[in-house]
């Protein structure tokens, strides 16, 4: 966001170290006026000048910050440098390298410019990261309005799943940010249609909606962090797999847990590591979905929609 005055700096601050915000603030918090007196006329005028300062310090979302960047952009920048290149050479390196190494200097030789000719585009590294977290979004397939809500609630699901497990980096960037960009707020639609569809009252709705989609976002988060660990070690999943449970077997203290493990997993079935996990999600959500059904039927309003 622009500085307090809203003038650009007389000297250019290092790519690197320009104000990287961080998250929003918790709304649930209670002010911090509500635990101290009130201020006397004297200190009232000083406070507010303060208060002021610090609402114009506090980031909130690239999304509701509709002014220009505070480094204004000068006609010596690049021929086709734009938001939409930048945000999908951010998605690219975020892809490529994870979100630790993630740097306006590195996506600024990504795209063969200056780092700071990336600031008269967007303000912070923060900007770059909600724009590209939103980006991603766009990638999961709205579901066929026609089919049941409970086909349309896999599907969606799904996908969510799938978004996970191809970009690693989204998980902790999702937990972040307020989720309010174009692309995620029509998956947020999405999700909110199926939910109404299932009958439940609208005290319930959000509950349900939770239950399904924060099953998905750890699901999905754990499987792609074991992808990419796999992946890191230039082993498959199967063998990482299988050296893991060969490591803890050998261990005395751990082969009653592991005998009981490999129960489970024969009972199961699944010939791999990632049929072995289709078949757990599948049936995890089918457990929801059954749960849905249980409570719109105790406590629903009318019969569920298609």
């Amino acid at each position: 966001m622009v500085s307090a005055s809203g003038a650009e700096p007389t000297s250019a601050p290092d790519p690197d170290s320009a104000p990287d915000s961080g998250p929003a603030p918790d709304s649930t918090s209670a002010p911090a006026s509500a635990s101290v007196p009130a201020p006397d006329a004297a200190s009232t005028s000083a406070s507010a000048s303060a208060s002021d300062r610090a609402t114009d310090t506090v980031r909130t979302s690239v999304w509701l910050d509709r002014r220009t960047p505070s480094r204004s952009r000068r006609a010596e920048s690049p021929a086709g440098l734009d938001r939409t290149r930048i945000t999908e050479a951010s998605v690219r390196l975020l892809d490529a390298d994870g979100l630790a190494k993630f740097s306006m200097r590195r996506l600024a030789a990504e795209l063969d410019v200056t780092a700071m000719s990336l600031y008269w585009y967007v303000d912070t590294k923060d900007d770059l990261l909600e724009l590209a977290l939103d980006s991603v979004y766009a990638e999961i397939a709205p579901p066929r309005e026609a089919d049941d809500w409970r086909d349309r609630l896999r599907d969606l699901a799904r996908s969510y799943r799938e978004l996970l497990v191809r970009h690693i980096w989204i998980s902790p960037l999702a937990g972040t940010f307020l989720n309010i960009g174009p692309n995620s707020m029509l998956f947020s639609y999405a999700v909110q249609d199926i939910v109404r569809a299932t009958g439940l009252p609208l005290e319930r709705q959000t509950g349900a909606l939770s239950a399904v989609f924060q099953f998905v976002y750890g699901f999905g988060t754990v499987e792609g962090h074991f992808k990419a660990r796999c992946d890191a070690t230039g082993l498959t999943q199967d063998e990482y797999h299988q050296r893991a449970m060969g490591t803890i077997r050998a261990q005395p203290h751990m082969r009653e847990i592991a005998a009981y493990s490999d129960d489970i997993m024969a009972a199961r079935g699944g010939d791999t590591v990632e049929e072995m996990r289709e078949r757990d999600f599948v049936f995890a959500l089918d457990l929801l979905i059954a749960g849905i059904e249980t409570m719109s039927a105790r406590t629903g309003t009318g019969t569920p929609s298609p």
